[in-house]
């Protein structure tokens, strides 16, 4: 938790975004795995973090902006949760620490968005992702859940996105802790990706690094040498000598900034020629890429950039031809490199996603493509001093994907299809950093994880 100053300022600059009403911010509650009294391990919902920085459970926070008053409402622990979780501070003392100075019971939430709904005020809520306050909002507004989405403040999501969206020293500063554990995760994973290790061994490995450093992974680990499959949570294969593994994994701290980074991995410490070639193309698209970043480049441009980069390095290796910057406009590029070149980051790993990808990645002047691939790129506006996004190109041989397209005979001015079938079986290569836009470009955080050829051989092999 930050200084009681950081959340007094988060909330008053919220309030010149918003013109009139109630600001309702929800927080998270325990949600059971399989009994109510067993239960996931607590995640407090990122927005409520930001503006009242409580990582309790049951919580909820209002910002009156037409009185200028903030409120806090929880229920005070009774003995018996003494009992179980030890004692715990006052609802008062938990709004005293972070500048609130009303605080009541839940059913005071209930009160207050009452008795605004008879005055004809209006609530303003953000797009709920959690069944339990949906249902909360239900009780609250009368809103049905299917409608909610709906119904939530356009108003406030762009007030919400443009403040997170910059991020202040502070928060770099803690990206940049979590991102000295993401090192020793990623470096480990190097070091154990040995013949006849499986991949639940490694992935084990280094998620116990995130919890003892007292956090936690910041989403579920992607690791496998079928890196073709470019979320593959399966970690059963066991690892022979030759495969390549993607390693995709990031750490959360306590103060849950998060961090992202995938390094490919040579099983036994060297990479053949063909996964030389493969590696340095991807290689080169991500150096490219952090290289043009700085404000006022539009994200889109930059992923654009790297698609062509890799486009140029596979018709070196004659599996794409023509002209690529056309291959790119049509996207032919998108049978190997089928998603986006990253996206923001910060107290989410995916910052701010629950309010939606198009509010967050895109703007009225930058919309999102509709081709195949680059649909998918999750960030596109102009880039802007603080922001803190992740650049991952990547290059993948999918079988269905190259038997679908050579089928129809797709694109086949730009694709060689003999020559890419040639490289089923390959898997995929992806290569992915965290970067803070700066005053005048970029600067890569933290401490380097190894990603030059020699570097990663050198280190598999140690």
């Amino acid at each position: 938790m930050f200084s009681k100053q950081t959340y007094l300022r988060r909330r008053e600059s919220l309030r010149k975004s918003v013109k009139e009403g109630l600001i309702l911010i929800l927080g998270n509650v325990d949600v059971p795995m399989n009994y109510r009294s067993n239960t996931y391990h607590f995640r407090q919902d990122s927005n409520f973090l930001y503006f009242f920085g409580i990582d309790h459970q049951g919580m909820a926070g209002v910002i009156d902006i037409d009185n200028g008053r903030d409120y806090l409402y929880g229920d005070d622990v009774t003995l018996d949760d003494i009992i179980w979780m030890g004692p715990q501070p006052l609802v008062s003392e938990k709004a005293a620490s972070v500048g609130v100075d009303h605080s009541a019971s839940s059913q005071g939430l209930y009160k207050i968005i009452e008795e605004a709904r008879k005055a004809g005020r209006k609530i303003h809520f953000l797009p709920p992702y959690r069944a339990e306050n949906k249902l909360l909002l239900y009780k609250l507004l009368g809103v049905h859940p299917d409608e909610l989405a709906a119904m939530a403040s356009v108003e406030l999501i762009k007030g919400v996105v443009a403040l997170r969206s910059v991020k202040e020293d502070q928060e770099v500063i803690e990206i940049e802790k979590a991102i000295d554990t993401a090192w020793l995760m990623h470096t480990t994973a190097m070091k154990m990706a040995q013949n006849g290790v499986y991949e639940y061994e490694i992935a084990g490995a280094i998620e116990g690094i995130a919890l003892a450093a007292g956090g936690a992974v910041s989403f579920p680990i992607i690791l496998s040498k079928h890196g073709e499959t470019l979320h593959n949570h399966d970690h059963s294969n066991k690892l022979n000598t030759g495969d390549l593994m993607i390693v995709d994994a990031g750490c959360e701290l306590s103060s849950k900034y998060a961090t992202d980074h995938t390094r490919t991995i040579p099983v036994g410490g060297s990479f053949s020629q063909r996964q030389k070639e493969i590696y340095q193309i991807v290689l080169d698209a991500e150096v490219k890429a952090i290289e043009a970043i700085k404000p006022g480049m539009t994200y889109q441009s930059i992923h654009y950039l790297a698609a062509e980069v890799i486009g140029n390095g596979l018709k070196q290796l004659g599996v794409m031809k023509g002209n690529i910057t056309d291959a790119v406009a049509a996207g032919a590029h998108a049978m190997f490199f089928p998603h986006g070149l990253g996206h923001m980051m910060g107290l989410d790993v995916h910052d701010m996603e629950d309010l939606g990808e198009n509010h967050v990645g895109y703007d009225d002047e930058i919309k999102r493509s509709e081709i195949f691939g680059t649909a998918f790129l999750r960030l596109g506006r102009r880039l802007q001093e603080g922001f803190v996004l992740t650049v991952e190109p990547g290059i993948y041989f999918i079988p269905a994907l190259i038997e679908k397209w050579a089928g129809e005979r797709k694109f086949k001015e730009f694709i060689n299809y003999d020559k890419a079938q040639e490289y089923i079986g390959f898997g995929g290569v992806r290569i992915e950093d965290d970067v803070l836009v700066t005053g005048s470009g970029y600067r890569i955080l933290g401490k380097p994880i190894p990603k030059l050829i020699d570097e990663v051989e050198k280190i598999v092999k140690s």
